[in-house]
């Protein structure tokens, strides 16, 4: 007769060993500390993932407890089988209670350590509290939707048996019952989720953002001397052309010459195709005469058409003024799901968009052209670079490239990582002693490498805590190098906690939910770079002519700059 799994008051005692050990994994440190309602939520999940996979892991060890009893290596008598239950019950209070004292202990402490190490306050008492409440809730919604799938899978084996079907065609019936429910339930919740992003997305871009207001003059899209209309821009396309600092704002600053940005963008109800946009904004650009300007900026978006306002200020903060930057969307998901389905979109757009103003701008005179810069952040910062065939081609095409936060199969990044020089660490590499290309993660970091950053300069921006950059499948299986050893020996960035271990299969899915939270951390960790942008540009684009006292004043008015939550952007 078919053993069911040993359980104490009807909780299967398998079950609640399992979800304690996937719970605990759950909550073993990470790159980022999570908020305690989502950490709560992950636990909790966990649990319940490791709670449904207590029967079937029952299932197999009495099957091999069978085959041991036929083999006669123990006699088949029920006190083995009662030894079993009384081991498994030990083993589970065991584990409870060394649950509860890990959370209380040792997990605190984790958390705490993350926490400080990116600058951030400790978990106070009312953050344990929110945890375990959202780790009750998640747990008692996942149960009765585990129990609504197994009264499923009885109805349907209590109807293949009506039906004259014998004992194992019935239980298959309803194993089959079972495996369907939860299929169209993930399907549906998946297939539902997307679809609610969509339409929240799609309507998001259809409004325009608190603050944004449509620019009067003419050197902006929207304008009312623009050829791209303000209503057609997309929400993100309107926050960029309506923002942005002014003449009289950046001579504040020190920059008694200042003049006013151009910023010329195309939204995706503009132009019938990529190319047909990407004309578009190069008839903005020669409408505003950004080809007579001194630096002007390519530069592709995120998902949502979302352009990081710090970056683009900090370059006409640097440049007074004297610079013209121009963008198009190519989508108005988040970046996520541009990630996910439609990957080649973001370098399809930079493609259409580079070219067609490299083409204009290489029919100028080339004493009077601009200095050509690029830039991307996240998905931007993946599409912009592979448009390039590589190093090489990049340094030939542009003046200066700055890339932020890149993807970790973003090229030519990928392979500059891997040809790194020797006992160069991978969070912040050396490539052939920075003569063409630097890693910065602080300010001053592009110039700490004593050799000479000869022109044409690439500079990219990256943290060692950036679960945007390091998230890769190979993580699955294998130990990342950025993981390699402690801090003080330099296999991890210093805001690493050494307490950090690769666990296979879990580094990667703290990766995946790392990516939720990586922006709701202070600058120089996770995937916040506000305090690294204008350093970065002043050193990509040497020749500005600022001191050392207006990169401070500049620096401090760029970090009043309200980002407007770009999380989900």
């Amino acid at each position: 007769m078919r053993s069911e799994p040993p359980a104490i008051s009807g909780i299967p005692l398998t079950g609640v060993v399992c979800g304690l050990l996937l719970a605990s994994l759950a909550l073993t440190p990470s790159l980022v500390p999570r908020p305690t309602v989502f950490q709560g939520f992950l636990s909790g999940l966990w649990f319940m993932i490791g709670y449904g996979l207590g029967t079937p892991v029952h299932r197999v060890g009495s099957w091999l407890l069978g085959r041991i009893r036929t083999r006669r290596w123990f006699p088949a008598s029920r006190p083995l089988h009662s030894a079993s239950r009384t081991g498994l019950l030990v083993l589970a209070t065991m584990l409870l209670v060394l649950y509860v004292v890990i959370y209380s202990g040792l997990v605190v402490s984790w958390q705490n350590e993350v926490r400080a190490l990116v600058e951030m306050g400790p978990v106070d008492g009312a953050g344990h509290l929110r945890f375990l409440i959202a780790m009750v809730v998640t747990m008692s919604l996942c149960y009765w939707i585990f129990r609504g799938i197994g009264a499923l899978r009885v109805m349907a084996a209590g109807w293949a048996r009506r039906r004259g079907s014998g004992p194992g065609r019935a239980r298959a019936m309803g194993l089959l019952a079972g495996l369907l429910a939860s299929f169209v339930l993930v399907a549906g919740l998946v297939g539902a989720g997307l679809g609610a992003v969509g339409s929240i997305y799609a309507a998001r871009d259809a409004q325009t953002l608190e603050g944004s207001r449509r620019p009067e003059l003419p050197l902006r899209s929207g304008s009312p001397d623009s050829i791209l209309a303000w209503d057609r821009l997309g929400r993100q396309g309107r926050a960029f052309v309506g923002g942005g600092p002014s003449a009289a704002a950046i001579a504040r600053v020190g920059a008694s010459d200042a003049t006013e940005p151009i910023r010329v963008y195309a939204g995706l109800g503009q132009g019938v195709d990529l190319a047909e946009r990407a004309e578009l904004v190069v008839g903005e650009l020669e409408r505003t005469g950004a080809f007579e300007r001194e630096v002007l900026l390519v530069a592709t978006p995120t998902g949502s058409g979302w352009l990081e306002p710090q970056a683009i200020a900090a370059l006409e903060y640097l440049y007074a003024g004297d610079t013209a930057t121009a963008s198009m969307q190519y989508s108005f998901q988040p970046s996520w799901v541009s990630f996910l389905f439609a990957p080649e979109l973001s370098t399809q757009s930079s493609s259409a968009l580079f070219d067609a103003v490299h083409a204009r701008w290489k029919q100028l005179p080339a004493s009077d052209r601009p200095k050509l810069a690029v830039y991307g952040l996240s998905l931007g910062a993946q599409g912009m670079q592979g448009h390039f065939a590589d190093l090489g081609d990049l340094l030939d095409r542009t003046d200066a490239a700055l890339f932020t936060g890149p993807p970790s199969n973003s090229q030519p990044w990928r392979t500059l990582q891997a040809a790194r020089d020797p006992d160069t660490p991978i969070w912040q590499p050396t490539y052939r002693g920075g003569a063409s290309v630097r890693w910065q993660s602080k300010p001053g970091d592009f110039a700490n490498l004593a050799g000479t950053w000869n022109q044409p300069r690439v500079g990219y921006l990256q943290h060692a805590t950036d679960p945007i950059t390091w998230l890769d499948a190979s993580v699955i299986y294998q130990r990342p190098e950025w993981l390699a050893g402690p801090a003080v020996e330099g296999g991890r960035g210093s805001d690493v906690s050494d307490a950090m271990r690769w666990i296979p299969g879990v580094t990667f899915l703290h990766l995946v939910t790392d990516m939720l939270v990586s922006e709701a951390v202070p600058p120089s960790h996770g995937h916040n770079f506000g305090d690294v942008a204008l350093d970065g540009w002043a050193q990509v684009l040497p020749g500005h002519g600022r001191s050392d006292a207006q990169l401070a004043s500049i620096q401090a008015v760029l970090e009043t700059i309200d980002t407007h939550d770009p999380i989900w952007e």
